[in-house]
């Protein structure tokens, strides 16, 4: 096994359950350093060349800490030393260095691969080019509704999963707002035109285990049927710290990843469909705003960097009762799609969980899709309750989704996470809902039914009461939002 690393291939010959971190230090590269070992922190961040819906290549930054080395096979990567030398910075190293952005230096290298990704995103214009010319800035001097988008198209969001504790982020905030574009010449924006690496079919066996990487579903299927144990991996964002910090040591590994037809979204007059093996962030550009309460999610779903490799797939594959997409994806009314050799079985969301971190899903299918039915319902809303406003566990997570017409609420789904051993839907609040007005005391009532949802309970992020009192509140909450949506005080 091979995998290329600052443009040098470079042997893969580690135990299977090696990191990607791991055995890049093992080579020298020890600008990536290891915070936290479960992706929180960004300071084992990276770049892979990953396919670009143009046919391209985009260099996205992914945890190195998560991503196990021989998934690497066959694939491109790039650290903080193979952007720049000493001698001849990076621009992103250099606005780093000259705005005082790194004053330890621990964090520096993870900030700066993330930065790098941002500074090569596909799109990524200026102010002036938006505006054709004329670009008008709010108070701090940033572009977009929440003042993180500078005048030079950085996405500030990009930089969400670095964390840094004792530079401050004020000037590393400088230097990604003051990066141009690339300029002409710049190799690893050349790169971006030409096609990124295909998956390689990988088999490989050490002492402590094996790993698989699938390149078709006919693959990845013969795999489980062959290894009913095995564990299926695609952006490994939560089996890895069962890896990293409970010392998990499956016995097979399969990587579905880049398996084609786990990878495709197809919007169609009924449904749209999103492969399993799809990244957060490929979702989100793909859909392109289609669905709204999606796009509520995604700024809320751990970080960019934890979502340029978490799947859809995945975090339902986990069965995790805190989950933040099943609430949503239960409110959407949505299928799991589930193949095995005996073909495609679709399955409500509603009946895929049986237990904790349980499913119908048997050990010789995995999961292919998941299927949104269309036409979306119009009022719609994900409230996610969690210490932390961004980058965080939920303690509570609710989806909704209402039809509201001549204010009479006729459908109402619900999707609930962190009030049971499984996600739920509130089907008591749902059915105090439809057929009556979508009025202010209505909704007080069906707020006191859903504070009975389900069966919360103490924990360190949260009480039992707590989450059950954020239930009710969530309701009026919604309510509050649709009528000042709709130009009435709430």
């Amino acid at each position: 096994m091979t995998a290329t690393v600052n443009g040098q291939a470079q042997r893969l010959d580690v135990p299977a359950h090696t990191t990607a971190l791991d055995w890049l230090r093992g080579q020298g590269l020890t600008g990536a350093k290891e915070g936290c070992a479960e992706g929180e922190c960004g300071a084992c961040s990276v770049l892979v060349a990953r396919p670009d819906p143009a046919g391209g290549t985009r260099w996205t930054a992914i945890n190195a800490c998560l991503v196990p080395a021989a998934a690497l096979d066959g694939q491109e990567v790039l650290t903080s030393e193979g952007l720049g030398t000493p001698d001849a910075f990076h621009p992103v190293q250099y606005e780093m260095a000259v705005r005082g952005g790194s004053q330890c230096g621990y964090c520096t290298p993870g900030f700066v691969c993330s930065m790098a990704a941002e500074y090569y995103r596909p799109g990524r214009v200026t102010a002036a080019d938006r505006a054709g010319g004329d670009a008008e800035l709010g108070e701090d001097g940033e572009l977009g509704e929440d003042g993180e988008l500078g005048e030079n198209g950085f996405d500030l969001h990009a930089l969400s999963g670095n964390l840094c504790r004792c530079t401050g982020y004020r000037p590393i905030r400088d230097a990604a707002y003051a990066l141009g574009l690339p300029e002409e010449g710049d190799d690893l924006a050349r790169r971006r035109t030409e096609p990124a690496p295909a998956p390689v079919s990988t088999r490989y066996a050490t002492e402590t285990g094996s790993y698989a990487r699938a390149t078709s579903l006919r693959e990845a299927i013969d795999l489980l049927a062959e290894h009913r144990d095995a564990v299926l991996v695609a952006g490994s964002t939560d089996w890895a710290v069962e890896v990293n910090l409970r010392g998990a040591r499956p016995p097979f590994v399969v990587g579905i990843d880049r398996v084609p037809e786990l990878r495709e979204l197809r919007i169609d007059a009924d449904h749209i469909e999103l492969g399993a093996a799809l990244s957060l962030s490929e979702i989100e550009e793909g859909l392109a705003g289609r669905v709204p309460l999606l796009d509520q999610l995604f700024p809320q779903f751990a970080s960019r960097l934890i979502r340029n490799a978490a799947t859809i797939g995945g975090n339902l594959g986990t069965g995790s009762p805190i989950g933040d997409t099943p609430p949503v994806l239960l409110a959407l009314e949505s299928g799991v799609v589930l193949a095995s050799a005996q073909g495609d079985r679709e399955v409500p969301l509603s009946e895929y969980f049986t237990g904790y971190r349980e499913s119908v899903r048997r050990p010789d299918e995995l999961i292919r899709a998941v299927r949104i039915p269309l036409p979306l319902s119009p009022v719609t809303a994900f409230h996610k309750i969690a210490k932390r406003r961004f980058d965080d566990i939920s303690s509570v997570a609710v989806g909704f989704a209402l039809r509201v017409e001549d204010g009479i609420v006729t459908t109402a789904r619900i999707g609930l996470g962190g009030v049971a051993a499984t996600p739920i839907r509130a089907t008591r609040t749902e059915a105090a809902l439809e057929g009556r007005p979508f009025s202010r005391e209505q909704v007080r009532a069906a707020a006191e039914v859903m504070r009975s949802e389900g069966t919360p309970m103490d924990d360190h992020r949260a009480s039992a009461a707590y989450r059950s009192a954020m239930l009710g509140t969530a309701l009026l909450r919604l309510h509050a939002e649709h009528l000042n949506r709709e130009g009435n005080p709430a």
